[in-house]
Order: C-alpha cells, then structure tokens, then sequence
C-alpha cells in the first residue's frame, strides 16, 4: 500500500513543568505557553498521531494497526495495541520523580496492555542539567521509609547531562527529567506514571498534583540497577548507525548521514525522528525530503529505500 514514508502529525500536550522550545526548534503551532510534550509517533488513546500522506491521510496511527497491520508485519492473530510511543519532551521545569510499572502490573493492576520502559535522547540541555536516576535506598523498608520521612536528596540519585547523551530508564527505575532539558524519548505504549515527589508545586488553581505512593512503593526496583549499555556502532557509506540499546520492547539507533546510502528493511516496520538536517529518502525511484522536527514511519512494504543529505536521526524498531 505505501512505497513511501508515512508521516505524522504531532499531538501537543500542555504540561505544567513545559515551555516554548517546541516552538524555536521546530516551529511547531504550540496550543499553550506551557508546552511540554509533543507525541510524534503515538497511536495511544490519550494522543493519538494521524497520517498526513498516501491512502490513509487523516486516519490515526491506530486505525492503520488495527486494519492495515501488514504496514507493520503485524501477525494478524496479534490484538494487543500498537507497542511503541515517540516523545519529545520540553522540560523548562523539573518533572516530578515517578516511577513506572512492568507489563504483568499494568494489566493485573491497572487493566492497561502495556508497562513502561523508556529511553531518552538528550538534544539539549542547559549547562549543570541534571536527570534523577535511581536511588540509594539498599532495602524496600529503607525505600518505603525515606519516602514517608520525604528524605528526597539522601533517596535520589542525580546525575549530570548534556546534549549527545543517552539514558536507558527500565520500569521500576526512579527518574525525572530536570530543568533545562530538551529530549526524545522512545517508550512502549503506556501512560501510566506513578509521581512520587512533585516539589510541593500548585497548579494555576492552586492545587498539588496527585501523589501515588503506595503504587510507587510496590513497583520500585530496589536496590536500583541498570544493564550495561555497550554502544555499537558500524559505517555503512554515508551512515554511521549507532546502537544505543537492544532490550525486550525496542532497539534505538541513532544515525549520522553525511553522504548517501542504501538501506534494506531489516525489522518490521522502523521509527524515524529527524533531530537535525536535511535529507532525502528515495523509494522506488520517488523522492521525499525530511527535515529536523519530521517523524515518519518507513513500513514493511519499503523494502529498499537510499537515504541522502546531512541529517542526524533517531531511529527505533521492537
């Protein structure tokens, strides 16, 4: 059906810790001065992103899953929802501290499909940023009793970031994004989120935001760990691909083209978020230019493509 990208729109959510960058880097039409989040690539119910080219213009990313799936490779016996969500995130605030469950607690809990592991790519970041990831705590008890006692700078690990870096975030791991961050963040498909730590901070209305501690509690990973990220990295022409990670929701590249080069279709479907350049991707003797701040999905049905220009991407696959 498509022997071409399939684009998509951006679904802008306010947030109370966002802020203008959407708009500087990649002129978006921002609904609020406090923009923080646009959903790239997102066939979540809570934003939904719709296509913007070929047979299925105007339809959601969910609709082509659900009735389209040979786009994806998608075995037609498989029900469960699209698995992936692509964010870029405008911290001009601290997000809360939060926590996420695992897939078995978000269906037995929560009735939801998927839990939330994520990753972040740092596009920029204002000197001293820091990330929270993670915790001292050794023992649930030292866990639970920190966070009752509100022990916030002797429980939380912080660490510093700059623009280039890389930060795998499994579920069950502390975290927040801090202030002066900018980030791409490839997830599965979920948004639940268990705040755990919000500052004290109030609302236009002068409210708290919801805590979940008790939640938060029972899916925290003590003590705290992380694999071992090895970045592999290879030169094919013009494309040096660099593998950030390799786990069991997705695979995350990121691709400097300085040049030009042909690529064939080796996962079932692929993510594609332009993070700086130009370049032109050419399917079949058809042209299509992308350019920094466009999200597109390269389908199944591409099964060779050339890609040309200078360009940085994030590219992602299950």
């Amino acid at each position: 059906m498509y022997n071409a990208p399939i684009f998509l729109q951006p679904v802008l959510q306010e947030r109370i810790w966002g802020g203008q960058k959407l708009r500087q880097l990649y002129q978006y039409d921002l609904p609020s001065e406090q923009t923080g989040e646009a959903w790239v690539i997102s066939a979540h119910p809570n934003g939904p992103s719709k296509i913007s080219n070929g047979p299925l213009a105007g339809k959601t990313l969910a609709d082509a899953w659900e009735n389209d799936g040979e786009l994806f490779n998608k075995n037609p016996d498989n029900l469960e929802a699209y698995p992936l969500l692509v964010k870029v995130l405008d911290a001009n605030d601290d997000l809360s501290v939060q926590v996420h469950p695992n897939d078995s607690f978000a269906r037995e809990e929560e009735g939801e499909p998927y839990g939330k592991t994520e990753c972040w790519y740092v596009l920029e970041a204002e000197p001293g940023a820091e990330l929270v990831l993670g915790h001292h705590a050794t023992t649930k008890e030292e866990l639970e009793n920190m966070m009752d006692q509100g022990n916030w700078d002797s429980l939380l690990k912080r660490i510093p970031v700059e623009a280039g870096d890389f930060v795998y975030v499994p579920s069950g791991t502390l975290h927040a994004i801090g202030k002066g961050i900018v980030i791409l963040e490839t997830q599965q498909s979920s948004d639940i989120t268990y705040r755990v730590y919000d500052y004290d901070r109030k609302d236009a209305k002068g409210n708290t935001r919801e805590l979940h501690l008790d939640r938060a509690k029972q899916v925290t990973t003590v003590p705290h760990k992380l694999p071992d990220m090895a970045k592999q990295q290879e030169r094919q022409e013009g494309l040096l691909s660099s593998k950030l990670v390799e786990e069991e929701y997705f695979t995350v590249y990121h691709w400097v083209l300085d040049g030009e080069a042909k690529r064939e279709m080796d996962a079932d479907f692929l993510q594609c978020s332009v993070i700086k350049g130009t370049a032109d991707i050419s399917i079949q003797g058809e042209t299509f230019s992308v350019k920094n701040g466009d999200h597109f999905i390269l389908p199944h049905s591409v099964k060779e493509y050339v890609i040309a220009g200078n360009a940085e991407w994030i590219v992602s696959h299950t």
